[in-house]
């Protein structure tokens, strides 16, 4: 199984700091993030929106072509932080349509969109679920018309059956999810049988790896926060197994984002034995 990473591992370097963080002094640009995911040895490339400097046809097809040159499988990212703001931002969803066009023009065969987040995690789901099917069930048919599959992520959000349900009333092979285990465990959903009941709609994933970390509130989404793939609480090889049994085809893709204290300023130590760590689980089971 091919393996890669999400350029939000860098999200300091690209400039997005959480509270107490310190900037890096040399920020990173979209292509030397390439460079160093090539320098990885990763299959592919999961590209956050949110760190493009621009959207222009002239930029998109030198980006595409410096993704063909490094020979990677490829996924658009767009919705950070708050996506569809759990059905309540209409112009957001005009934007996520938008954006199939930039996930076509760069060659990328999925797009990772956000309903929600944890902003609205504590409001009723019901009525979030509904107008999300609506809006998803909207987009997925401007999708289909570009050959592009969009992958909904579990952002912290909402549970498997819950993911499961949505994806069933969007009722499109361009629909399916785009895995994160981590954030299962987050919404206190096991990963492993998330993984069991959702398998044939992944076609996308975020392999994020968590510990506890003490003196945090549990109610806060970084009690989980994240360590290096196959240190933390995760059954990632167990996950891998399940996709592979079911057909995956895309690549496991490592996310990081709140690093555990034991990793503070360290994300290329946590990255290097993180993408170590799934080139075997991907050999393993591949």
């Amino acid at each position: 199984m091919k393996i890669g990473i999400d350029s939000y591992c860098y999200h300091r370097f690209f400039g997005e700091l959480y509270p107490g963080q310190q900037a890096v002094a040399q920020p990173y640009t979209m292509e030397s993030f390439l460079d160093r995911a090539k320098e990885l040895e990763c299959d592919g490339v999961s590209l956050e929106s949110c760190f493009f400097p621009e959207f222009g046809s002239a930029y998109l097809a030198r980006l595409k072509k410096k993704l063909d040159d490094h020979g990677f499988d490829r996924v658009y990212a767009w919705g950070h932080p708050d996506g569809l703001e759990a059905g309540a931002n209409e112009e957001a969803k005009e934007d996520m349509i938008r954006h199939i066009e930039h996930a076509a023009a760069i060659g990328a065969p999925v797009m990772r969109v956000v309903g929600s987040s944890l902003r609205f995690r504590f409001e009723p789901h019901e009525p979030q679920l509904k107008t999300l099917a609506r809006w998803f069930r909207e987009a997925s048919e401007v999708a289909e018309g570009k050959g592009v599959r969009l992958a909904v992520e579990n952002h912290i959000d909402y549970n498997s059956d819950e993911i499961l349900w949505l994806i069933e009333q969007v009722g499109s092979d361009y629909f399916g999810i785009n895995l994160d285990t981590g954030n299962f465990l987050r919404v206190l959903d096991d990963p492993v049988e998330a993984t069991r009941k959702l398998a044939k709609y992944v076609y996308a994933t975020h392999i994020k790896d968590v510990q506890p970390v003490k003196g945090v509130n549990v109610r806060e989404w970084y009690y989980f926060s994240s360590v290096a793939a196959g240190t933390g609480i995760v059954q990632i090889a167990e996950v891998a197994n399940v996709l592979s049994e079911a057909g995956y085809r895309g690549f496991l893709a490592l996310e990081t984002d709140m690093p555990h204290p034991d990793y503070e300023g360290q994300e290329e130590r946590m990255i290097e034995q993180s993408i170590r760590y799934l080139r075997e689980v991907g050999t393993q089971v591949g």
